[in-house]
């Protein structure tokens, strides 16, 4: 798929150098920007990477003007694992952090989505909206029909994210046939403050784009946040039912009625 943008490329990885390209940039986003790390990670390749890589799909935003060979081209990446492949490794990456019972029972189509991240020099225009058409794209020739990953709060202060966090229990936890929960060991509730009391403006200014990018397509949230010491992040399990999202939402899948080549 071509983006708008003739310099912009929207497409599946299809090599080695592909994955290797989409891990540079998350090595620059997660690791470099926001402090993460992991027990995969290469530091001096500069890749950030895991056991999951090889057995997923990678949406990949490319701009040519940048230099492939030093893998910089990648300015935008989506981690895609379909129900199926995830059943036949074992698991989903979230059953690490969430109990993901409710998804596996409903015996619908799933879909998890993670390491989305986008090039500092991309932010704000239309990369988010290219991913997501890619995204729908997908959804559709997959038959998808429910949608779930973590995403994440930069840092572990959950004080610090009262805000956001009980903005999300009070207004969008999700039905209760799909409310995951996150696992003990690391779990953190996230009512900290009354509903009465939550200051949505406040909440929302402190509220990552991707989190709000999924409520606005009728998203919710799972119960409990996972705090990763790791990454240097308080996670939260974002679900979208396509079964549940309004006309109007359907409708921009609709559109984007385009098999990803």
């Amino acid at each position: 798929m071509i983006a708008d943008d003739p310099h912009l490329e929207l497409r599946l990885a299809s090599s080695e150098r592909d994955l290797r390209a989409a891990q540079r940039l998350r090595y620059r986003v997660f690791v470099e920007e926001l402090g993460g790390d992991g027990d995969m990670v290469d530091h001096p390749a500069r890749l950030e990477r895991d056991e999951f890589d090889t057995i997923c799909d990678h949406l990949l935003l490319i701009d040519r003007r940048r230099d492939a060979g030093a893998l910089e081209d990648v300015v935008g990446v989506y981690r895609l694992l379909p129900g199926d492949r995830a059943a036949h490794a074992g698991r989903f990456y979230c059953d690490s952090e969430y109990d993901l019972g409710p998804l596996r029972s409903s015996g619908r189509r799933l879909l998890e989505l993670g390491r989305s991240c986008v090039h500092p020099d991309f932010r704000g225009g239309s990369a988010v909206f290219l991913l997501w058409s890619g995204l729908a794209d997908y959804v559709l020739a997959q038959g998808i029909e429910l949608l779930f990953g973590v995403a994440s709060f930069h840092g572990t202060d959950v004080e610090a994210l009262a805000q956001p966090l009980s903005y999300l229990h009070a207004f969008h936890l999700a039905p209760e046939d799909l409310r995951v929960r996150a696992r003990p060991c690391h779990a953190q509730r996230m009512d900290l403050v009354p509903a009465g009391s939550v200051d949505r403006r406040a909440a929302m200014l402190t509220m990552p784009p991707l989190i709000k990018a999924y409520l606005r397509l009728g998203g919710f949230v799972g119960e409990g946040a996972w705090v990763d010491h790791a990454f240097n992040t308080t996670d939260v399990c974002l679900l979208l039912d396509t079964a549940r999202m309004s006309t109007r939402h359907r409708d921009f899948y609709a559109r984007r009625a385009v098999t990803v080549e």
